[in-house]
């Protein structure tokens, strides 16, 4: 069972309303996992593009509030870092769906005059985390094409370091949303494979 949470959405709710409302939506569905019917011990967070950024957000707001178990989470090339210094930034400006100053745009309006300051919650930023311990086995994929390709490697660098598990999928050429836009492609239908295999195969551990 999947359950989706309807979060206020920035300018008019800047952070941290969000990824507040999504973290209280994650302890909304671990109080009520028996009327739902869902197991409280494998419990994942999974969201793409910004909803990344919050799915990862959350797994720290868990693990700092002591809050509901996650037994993983789901990172689909997410946004996580605000401070717009990475090669892939400068490297997709002007071009695909989300490009750099589309990137410059979005941080702007979850963080407004906060943006690339040091008065940004990692919970916002999750790249500006610097202890990742103590965080779910993790999934993350990106195309090699995008803006998020450096901060996306980055951030599993950093849980490796910090001894979680995470595994790593940078997708040959493909570029943001490619999944979405092109499901039916070969490097498609590769990358959402793999995903729902990690899934399964987290579940069946």
């Amino acid at each position: 069972m999947a359950v989706t949470v309807e979060y206020r959405l920035a300018p008019e709710f800047p952070d941290p309303y969000p990824v507040e409302d999504c973290y209280a939506g994650l302890v909304w569905t671990s109080d009520h996992a028996e009327e739902l019917g869902i197991d409280p011990n494998r419990l994942i967070v999974a969201a793409a593009s910004a909803g990344g950024g919050l799915a990862a957000g959350i797994a720290l707001l868990a693990r700092d509030r002591k809050g509901p178990a996650l037994a993983g989470q789901v990172l689909i090339y997410p946004m996580l870092d605000d401070r717009d210094n990475t090669i892939s930034t400068a490297q997709i400006d002007g071009e695909g769906i989300w490009d750099r100053s589309s990137n410059v745009m979005g941080w702007t309006a979850l963080l407004g005059e906060r943006k690339g300051t040091d008065d940004v919650s990692i919970y916002a930023a999750p790249a500006r985390a610097t202890d990742l311990s103590g965080l779910p086995p993790t999934f993350v994929d990106c195309g090699s094409a995008e803006v998020f390709r450096d901060e996306d490697v980055a951030y599993a660098t950093a849980l490796w370091q910090a001894g979680v598990q995470a595994e790593l999928h940078v997708w040959p050429g493909g570029f943001h949303g490619f999944d979405m836009s092109a499901p039916d492609s070969v490097l498609g239908k590769k990358m959402i494979s793999t995903r729902s295999q990690w899934i399964a195969q987290l579940f069946n551990s």
